[in-house]
Order: structure tokens, then C-alpha cells, then sequence
């Protein structure tokens, strides 16, 4: 893996935990969801809000882009 796909990767790893994180304990709170639910909820809500990350090469080297629910389009990182 090369030093840009080591990127995208955390970031994806690190939006993802912090949604999931966040949306697990307010599932807990706010809902009446009880047991496995609670986690498998926050895991798909964190799954799809998630933005994601990915290097690809292009003729200019290879870059990091970013593609998420609430933005238009395609995003270059960096």
C-alpha cells in the first residue's frame, strides 16, 4: 500500500468511528431500540453518512479524493 492509500484509509477509519460512536450512544438515549440493535443501527447510519476516501493515480501522480452524501461531487484532498 503507498502512503496515500495508508491516508485514506485512517480517514475513512476515523469518520467512520466517529459516527458510529456518536450515533450509537444517541440511538441509546433517544430511542427504544434494545440490545445488538443499538450498535448494527449506528453501524449502518455511520455506513451511509460516511463520506468517502480513495487515492488514485492520475497523470500528475497519485492524489486523494473524497466523495460524500452532502457534498456535490468529487473533492480533491491535499
Amino acid at each position: 500500500m503507498t502512503k496515500l492509500q495508508v491516508r485514506a484509509f485512517l480517514y475513512q477509519l476515523g469518520c467512520f468511528a466517529i459516527l458510529f460512536i456518536s450515533f450509537r450512544f444517541l440511538i441509546g438515549r433517544y430511542t427504544n431500540l434494545e440490545g445488538l440493535w443499538i450498535p448494527f443501527t449506528a453501524f449502518v447510519v455511520g455506513t451511509i453518512l460516511c463520506p468517502k476516501f480513495q487515492a488514485a493515480k492520475t497523470k500528475d501522480g497519485e492524489k486523494l479524493f473524497m466523495s460524500w452524501l452532502f457534498l456535490k461531487g468529487i473533492k480533491q484532498i491535499g
